[in-house]
């Protein structure tokens, strides 16, 4: 007999809505859209188990390419007073400083007129939704997609129009006929755009191209979450909204350090029309004042000691190889009583 995590993580609203309807609990309206995730959910049942465990729900880095014996030592250097008080919201100066020397010779060189630091990408999501959706608007999400970042938009009220992908992404023309089907336009546009989550695959630039044009004849926001985009280890680069859209302010881009460094840092950072970045501020002030304060110290040290490349360079070689024996042990044991695709990059969990 199987059990799944469904069959062993409570409904988010187990337990309330009886109550609620019965008047013990005055819930606002917006509590039937907080549908929890079931992805995130797993961690804490798994957290519980005593044997080994192979963990396939969590894009997250392998704990054994995760460098956190320098972190440990950079915490050691940098921790002082200033780093146990609260921060300024936008981020610690000292990181996005370094953020935008990092970035200033890459593809998407930030702008710090145009960024914020988050507490990871999950709330540059929450943000990019509660600024741009209110109740009833329209969302489209790839089939299948990041379920927490669907559940994000459900939580601030989105009607979601799923499109499905191929091998190539998001089928945009499918996108384009399920829009005129509607009737109405979309408010946003979520996807993510390299490696995707879950589907593996990358959307193509003739239909990025496509996307934007799309974008722009309805005036929606593209909602371009990309953590995996530094992880190719195979293939062709393809270039990203930034590089494609420039300061158009259509586009919000979610980036964070969670698959590059540690999912438990907790930082990222989003780019967005430099008018919108007081707005970010003031929303990011309603939820937590400000990201983790130590752990915006230590990856600005890591960037300013010059680390990031070679760790990324060493990333790429694991997951290379960690893909290709997960193919050959597929191959060998499922045969093709299964289909696969096949990932040009990405992060490992296993």
């Amino acid at each position: 007999m199987f059990t799944t995590i469904s069959d062993l993580t409570p409904s988010p609203t187990a337990g309330v809505t009886g109550a609620a309807d019965a008047g013990l609990l005055p819930l606002a309206r917006r509590a039937d859209g907080l549908v929890g995730s079931v992805i995130d959910s797993s961690t804490s049942l798994l957290a519980g188990q005593k044997h080994d465990i192979v963990r396939f729900a969590m894009g997250a880095p392998a704990p054994d390419v995760t460098p956190w014996e320098t972190f440990r030592d950079l915490a050691g250097d940098v921790y002082d007073a200033s780093s146990f008080t609260y921060g300024a919201t936008e981020g610690e100066p000292v990181l996005l400083d370094q953020l935008a020397k990092y970035t200033a010779d890459k593809a998407e060189p930030v702008d710090l007129d145009r960024t914020v630091i988050t507490t990871g990408g999950m709330q540059g999501l929450d943000l990019a939704f509660k600024l741009f959706v209110d109740p009833g608007d329209l969302v489209v999400v790839e089939s299948p997609t990041y379920t927490n970042g669907s559940g994000t938009a459900l939580s601030y009220g989105a009607d979601l129009l799923e499109v499905p992908m191929d091998a190539d992404g998001l089928d945009v023309d499918r996108l384009e006929s399920l829009v005129a089907e509607a009737g109405r336009v979309p408010k946003a546009i979520y996807t993510i755009p390299n490696f995707q989550n879950p589907s593996g695959v990358t959307l193509s630039h003739e239909r990025r191209l496509r996307l934007i044009e799309l974008a722009r004849r309805w005036g929606s926001i593209i909602v371009d979450d990309d953590p995996y985009g530094l992880l190719r280890f195979a293939g062709e680069d393809v270039p990203s909204f930034p590089q494609l859209m420039g300061d158009d302010p259509l586009l919000y881009s979610v980036r964070t350090f969670s698959k590059i460094l540690a999912p438990g840092l907790r930082v990222g950072w989003v780019t967005a029309d430099a008018r919108l970045r007081q707005l970010l501020i003031n929303s990011k002030q309603a939820m937590d004042t400000c990201t983790n304060v130590p752990n915006q110290h230590v990856v600005a040290e890591f960037l300013r000691r010059g680390g990031l490349d070679e760790h990324l360079a060493g990333l790429r070689v694991q997951y290379r190889t960690r893909k290709e024996a997960m193919q050959e042990a597929i191959a060998e044991h499922l045969g093709d009583r299964v289909r696969t695709t096949d990932p040009e990059g990405g992060s490992s969990s296993g």
